[in-house]
């Protein structure tokens, strides 16, 4: 049985772990040609090697990166068919709006917004030209509703992507181009273990209100994105895609 993706060129931003490297794995499962973008210059080549992909190393905030990411798929592999800007941050000096610094606010805003703009903005020629192509952003629950625990530059970075991502997938859904925004709930990944790591109580006051009563597994996430990438989704564009454990959806979850 042919793979979901076979013979088609995917480029992954912050591949190298959590999300991102459980995407990576699952494109190459399903027949895809994985180029990774990334600056874990270690691990990247790793990771590449498992994909029997492509490491570029790329700070994604670096117009000039971000175009050779793009550039370095269309050159090995003759095709951009779908772009996961996935690449972001979540650091603890981004907390409530009365404690964050403006360094930390536009530090989150380029990594995390910015960086999806430049990714866009890599990919669209190339899709254009093919006249197909799917582009997955990555958001968060937390751009649809409040989050139980502050993370103001975060949030707002967030809310940008989700906004972004309909715009353009409207813009360019007569061309062929699908654009959307995928809106995980907390995921057991390495920044989010981090980010908790010094205060359980501020984790708890995160996972009381998911009606599942687990953080997602960076896979099951994955398994999204490749429904997103894949043509299961064809008719599927400007979306607001929620994998959240039903978190959006609960007023009060059961103790």
């Amino acid at each position: 049985m042919p793979g979901r993706l076979d013979g088609r060129t995917t480029v992954v931003t912050g591949g190298c772990s959590g999300i991102g490297l459980a995407t990576a794995r699952r494109f190459a499962a399903e027949g895809a040609r994985v180029v990774i973008g990334d600056v874990d210059d270690v691990r990247g080549y790793e990771v590449a090697a498992e994909v029997e992909g492509t490491y570029v190393s790329c700070d994604v905030t670096d117009a000039g990166r971000v175009g050779e990411l793009f550039a370095t798929a269309k050159r090995d592999y003759g095709s951009v068919d779908v772009a996961f800007n996935n690449a972001g941050i979540s650091p603890a000096d981004d907390d409530s709006i009365l404690d964050t610094g403006i360094d930390a606010w536009r530090r989150v805003q380029e990594v995390n917004l910015t960086s999806v703009y430049l990714c866009c903005k890599a990919a669209l020629p190339y899709m254009r030209e093919q006249g197909r192509g799917s582009i997955i952003n990555t958001a968060s629950f937390v751009a649809v509703m409040g989050a139980a625990t502050s993370q103001i530059s975060y949030t707002a970075s967030k809310g940008g992507v989700l906004a972004m991502s309909r715009e353009l997938g409207v813009q360019f859904a007569r061309e062929g181009i699908r654009v959307n925004a995928l809106c995980p709930g907390p995921v057991a990944t390495p920044m989010l273990r981090e980010l908790f790591a010094s205060d359980p109580e501020r984790a708890q006051r995160r996972l009381v209100h998911v009606p599942m009563g687990r953080f997602a597994r960076a896979e099951e996430i994955a398994n999204a994105v490749l429904f997103l990438a894949s043509d299961e989704s064809s008719f599927i564009t400007a979306s607001t895609f929620l994998v959240d454990g039903g978190i959006s959806g609960a007023y009060v979850t059961p103790s």
